[in-house]
């Protein structure tokens, strides 16, 4: 029989805290996880003995469609201050309530002076974070 895991956010939504809770509680060894790529895995079994409850089934919602974006952005010409500046602005924008579905990555190769961004989102939040990516890229 296969084991129910959860993610990092079902466990924050189904719990009513926020994911960075669910992760520090992860790090500090609080609650039971395991690491599968970059994400954390929770076990149903390791999820009811934190919270000494049965827990809840998470039912995926298959009657709403959800549509994501994946984009790569590439700046060139970008010296370390500027990619250190730029990287704090949108990792900034990450904490604001309505880019609460968005993830980003920034990597920086001084060698070739490139920044590149990973955006992961829904289409209202990546398309916002991309704007700012382009006005902060033309400044």
């Amino acid at each position: 029989m296969a084991q129910e895991l959860y993610s990092v956010e079902q466990v924050a939504n189904q719990l009513g805290l926020h994911v960075r809770t669910i992760r520090n509680y992860v790090r500090d060894g609080r609650l039971k996880a395991v690491r599968i790529g970059k994400q954390y895995r929770i076990t149903r079994e390791d999820l009811e003995e934190f919270t000494g409850t049965p827990a809840a089934v998470v039912d995926v919602d298959r009657s709403t469609r959800h549509v994501e974006a994946s984009s790569i952005v590439h700046i060139d010409a970008v010296d370390r201050a500027t990619a250190d500046r730029l990287s704090t602005h949108i990792h900034g924008a990450l904490n604001q309530p309505e880019a609460v579905h968005l993830k980003a990555e920034t990597i920086y190769d001084e060698e070739r002076a490139v920044l590149k961004v990973i955006v992961l989102g829904n289409l209202p939040a990546t398309a916002d974070l991309l704007r700012l990516i382009n006005m902060l890229a033309e400044q």
